[in-house]
């Protein structure tokens, strides 16, 4: 869909008056046509982009704001036409290594000017993120903790309490198959929800720094260290932790087992949460926790994905698509796009206030104080492409067919001699 937006919007009013005058305050004018291509499809994060592209509009009255909105799966195999041929000013992706192919190639603007002139105050803590090749290469506006999400009324029915540790994880495991049900949910169809038990097995049992050699080709999948990973995860399989046919599920169709509770746990994003809640859940019933160590005394690694705008490098009104870069993350816009009905995620802007929601505080308490180790931005984005592909394919078997670890192991070694080569 290609909207236009140019008009004046009387539920902006009061908002973009306020900030329109700060930013006008601060920059030259704009004008021209901004044009914003976005993978925002979803009916929230629609919501967003659309009123975010209405609110710059509304600020800046010589400047007009044309917003394309794409479907996010096709958006991650259009991207790089997008990127070469026309492209627009200011686009939608990922951070850290899912940058990288489109750094390499040149198709993503160095805006390293920006952040070392303090345009985006109260970021600091995210840098790392949009950083390749010691330059940054775009903004976050978005991020979101995974953990595990579980059934507090069951625990409780079953006298088990949060586990610390990987024994007592295990312990509470037992005691929840014992009364006939799975300890985890998960949906493995698409692949991605089996690279989340990956990711954070590797973490606790290895450490957040091997998780990030691995995924940039440095340490062999044959590594002893690996197998180690896969013995911590298979005594859950060989137990019967998780849900039967889970390959037969996406993410969305395993939840009802949680719900009904037939399954007791699913690691998963904040983003599951509203689902629970919509299906009958109420906040009495379900809780968080981090998931628990496995190598004493090693730091905790966390995966939080981070969703980013950018700047092509062939972009024609740089200097609105800077200052839409500024908005975007500015701490009271942060502040809004992010709360409980909205994105329903956290701000990445220090100086924003996280809503008053259990889980996004409970999230931004765990990322802000107890991810020591790291920030990892899941599986699927922290490798390469097609070594992440290839990976999860092998994590999905893996639960399916442990015994088939020797033979999917090798693979991914003979993939990584040639994708890394």
């Amino acid at each position: 869909m290609r909207s236009i937006i140019k008009t004046p919007l009387a539920a902006l009013a009061a908002t973009t008056m306020l900030a329109g005058t700060a930013f006008a305050d601060g920059h030259a004018a704009l004008s021209g046509t901004l044009r914003i291509m976005s993978d925002m499809g979803n009916p929230a994060p629609r919501a967003v982009i659309e009123s975010l592209a209405a609110e710059f509009d509304e600020m800046h009255p010589d400047l007009t704001v044309e917003l394309d909105i794409v479907d996010r799966e096709a958006w991650k195999t259009q991207i790089r036409n997008a990127l070469s041929a026309s492209p627009p000013d200011v686009v939608n992706w990922y951070a850290a290594n899912r940058m990288g192919p489109y750094v390499d190639a040149g198709l993503f603007m160095d805006i390293s000017d920006m952040w070392e002139a303090g345009d985006f105050e109260g970021l600091g803590a995210v840098q790392g993120a949009m950083t390749l090749n010691d330059r940054q290469w775009g903004v976050p506006y978005t991020y979101y903790q995974w953990g595990i999400y579980y059934r507090e009324d069951i625990f409780n029915e079953l006298g088990l309490s949060e586990p610390a540790t990987w024994e007592e994880e295990v312990a509470n495991c037992q005691v929840i198959v014992d009364s006939g049900r799975a300890c985890y949910s998960i949906g493995t169809r698409f692949l991605w929800t089996a690279g989340g038990w990956f990711d954070y097995l590797n973490m606790r049992t290895n450490g957040f720094d091997f998780h990030m050699a691995l995924a940039r080709g440095e340490v062999e999948w044959t590594d002893d260290r690996v197998r180690q990973t896969f013995a911590n995860w298979r005594e859950l399989i060989d137990m019967g932790a998780f849900l039967a046919d889970h390959q037969n599920y996406s993410w969305q169709e395993a939840l009802p087992f949680v719900v009904n509770g037939e399954a007791t746990a699913y690691l998963i994003g904040n983003f599951a949460v509203p689902h629970l809640r919509e299906a009958g859940l109420t906040d009495d019933q379900i809780d968080f926790y981090q998931f628990p160590a496995i190598t004493e005394g090693m730091a905790m690694g966390e995966d939080a994905p981070t969703d980013t705008f950018h700047i092509p490098s062939g972009a024609e009104n740089v200097p609105a698509a800077q200052e839409f870069l500024r908005f975007v993350t500015s701490a009271e816009v942060q502040t809004r796009i992010n709360g409980p009905d909205a994105l329903g995620q956290l701000p990445i802007n220090a100086m924003s206030e996280v809503a008053d929601d259990e889980f996004l505080q409970q999230g931004f308490d765990m990322l802000a104080n107890n991810a020591t180790g790291g920030i990892a931005q899941f599986f699927d984005r922290d490798f390469p492409a097609e070594m992440a592909a290839l990976g999860m394919e092998g994590l999905q078997e893996f639960m399916v067919f442990p015994d088939n670890l020797d033979d999917i192991l090798n693979r991914l070694e003979q993939s990584r001699q040639r994708i890394y080569e």
